[in-house]
């Protein structure tokens, strides 16, 4: 296994393959908890990236790229990653191949061939799915990689689909939707009805061939309709046709791709889940597969005022025994709207954001919930008691929940110190909370049938927050010398900015499936959880601790910096 290798990198399509391009999910589980907690980290890019041609053609910028030597070889050459072998297996493969939108264009596609007598032959299919493509992908109203736009240009395989143009006009199916002016040619714009209620269009001019997967996506500046983000010109399908490369600039590659099998980019639009101006650093995650294996990539947008990228005093803040960590950096830049908007006060919030320093993290436990990972901070101070008074203030503004059978309609803060530390603490009715209401000092109090102790503390010049009061606990713990830090079991020499445990990431994700699926309610997905999913997630449990790592002194310059993630077992 090369260093870069992508073998352990996959816990969540383990337990559910995703129904578009699954390697995107590699990057969800380790990076979509981390945009939330950093809410409130909102810092400004040193500069506005430029326009690119396929804004100006009206394409719009993609979610995610696929470059590939071979679409229907995806699946297996997934597979080659050991670690997705043992936990996708076969089965994965298959569900691909068997996908009800690819069997339904498929049958329309032969029954068009047959019933018209097309001299075409039935292996055009199947070749079809075999060639070098790039596939760009847009997100849908749910969040997941829905359209699509794919260009093909191999060996004039494009020209065997003219054929179909003699039976637009008679047949059920296929029709004439427009047309498109690509130099002095006219080329037709065909759309293809599939699976009763789907389409796409597609149009091939010498050796290329696009397809849009939405109707829908598609507009005509020259029709008067106006142009709507996200969808795609007739101008710009023109461009592909006549051999342009529109989809690359905007993940920052070069327009030639490297010699490599598969090439998959994701935008941070995908995997922050609308959460990408809290953390604008970060810009995406790139996967590559050549001749050694599958590599990985992280892209790095460059900041006013960029901090140092210096993780150590994370891990030596969080406790031993984490799932998965995640560390970004965080700019000196003013948070002030965000906090305010949040309820700070206008004061209070400029004090905060004024001492905010260093890098940031995040890590989840087996021991408590994936909603309720602990956040670790720096501040820049080594003694930032003068800060109390303040965050006590922000804490009491932004924590908090309308309880009907509470007097001021909100629990009272709890505010303890003691030496270094100083917790703030206040309790918050909610049907996720880890603590039963009857356990409560006024179980009548409770306003459901579960409460949190959601928890605030500062130790020294480390903020520590959760929604799992134990996690602050245990971090006072870890700072105080009481109990062993992450650091511990780490390199100390490498920048390191993802930690990732599947053994305890195994325990976390069975607990929440598990949770999710009672018994008594869902008998039917619990038992096929205990059948499908367990063996899964216990094989998970078998593979060794991982780090990713940067190379030492990275740091962007610009938009769109790559930087190589290197696995390093522990």
């Amino acid at each position: 296994m090369s260093d870069n290798t992508v073998t352990p990198a996959a816990a969540t399509p383990a337990a559910k393959p995703s129904r578009r391009w699954p390697l995107v999910v590699l990057g969800l589980c380790l990076v979509a908890g981390v945009a939330g907690g950093f809410g409130w980290l909102l810092l400004k890019p040193k500069a506005p990236p430029a326009t690119l041609a396929s804004d100006k053609l009206g394409l719009g910028r993609p979610d995610a790229l696929l470059e590939t030597r071979s679409l229907s070889q995806l699946p297996k050459d997934l597979l080659t990653v050991p670690f997705l072998k043992a936990t996708l297996t076969e089965d994965f493969v298959f569900y691909y191949e068997t996908h009800a939108d690819r069997l339904g264009l498929i049958g329309s596609l032969r029954r068009i061939i047959y019933e018209h007598d097309l001299k075409l032959q039935d292996s055009l299919i199947e070749q079809l799915f075999d060639q070098p493509a790039d596939v760009a992908l847009w997100r849908g109203a749910d969040g997941r990689l829905k359209d699509f736009l794919l260009v093909m240009d191999r060996g004039g395989l494009a020209k065997l689909l003219e054929p179909l143009a003699k039976v637009a006009l008679d047949d059920t199916q296929l029709s004439v939707f427009g047309t498109l002016k690509v130099g002095s040619d006219e080329i037709p714009l065909y759309q293809l009805s599939y699976n009763a209620s789907k389409s796409l269009l597609f149009a091939s001019r010498g050796d290329k061939l696009v397809v849009l997967s939405n109707p829908a996506k598609y507009y005509d500046p020259e029709s008067g309709v106006p142009e709507e983000s996200g969808r795609v010109s007739a101008q710009a399908l023109a461009a592909l046709l006549n051999g342009e490369k529109l989809f690359p600039e905007a993940f920052g590659l070069p327009a030639k791709a490297a010699e490599t099998k598969q090439h998959l980019s994701v935008n941070s639009s995908v995997l922050a889940m609308g959460y990408q101006r809290f953390i604008p650093n970060f810009a995406g995650l790139r996967f590559d597969m050549d001749d050694k294996g599958w590599h990985s990539y992280l892209a790095m947008d460059e900041l006013e005022n960029q901090p140092d990228f210096d993780f150590k005093p994370v891990w030596q803040a969080m406790p031993l025994g984490a799932s998965a960590c995640v560390t970004l950096p965080v700019a000196a830049e003013p948070q002030k709207p965000i906090l305010i908007k949040l309820g700070a006060e206008e004061a209070v919030a400029q004090t905060l954001t004024e001492h905010v320093a260093g890098a940031a993290g995040l890590c989840w436990y087996a021991d408590s919930r994936l909603y309720t990972p602990l956040l670790v901070a720096s501040l820049k101070d080594e003694d930032s008691s003068k800060l109390d008074a303040d965050l006590g203030k922000l804490f009491g503004s932004m924590v908090g929940a309308f309880e009907a059978n509470v007097a001021e309609s909100v629990f009272p803060v709890i505010d303890k110190q003691e030496g270094q530390s100083h917790l703030w603490q206040r309790q918050v009715s909610s049907s996720f909370g880890p603590y039963a209401a009857k356990t409560a000092e006024n179980p009548e109090a409770i306003s459901g049938k579960a409460y949190m102790k959601v928890s605030l503390a500062r130790h020294g010049s480390t903020l520590l927050f959760s929604l799992d009061d134990k996690l602050v606990d245990k971090a006072l713990g870890t700072l105080d010398k009481r109990f062993p830090p992450m650091a511990d079991v780490l390199p100390n020499d490498v920048l390191m900015p993802i930690y990732f445990g599947p053994d305890a990431m195994a325990q976390l994700m069975q607990r929440e499936t598990l949770d999710s699926l009672p018994q008594d309610m869902e008998p039917v997905f619990y038992n096929a959880a205990q059948t499908y999913l367990m063996p899964k997630l216990r094989t998970l449990g078998g593979y060794g601790k991982y780090v990713l790592t940067l190379p030492e002194g990275s740091e962007p310059d610009g938009h769109w910096q790559w930087l190589p993630l290197e696995w390093k077992a522990l």
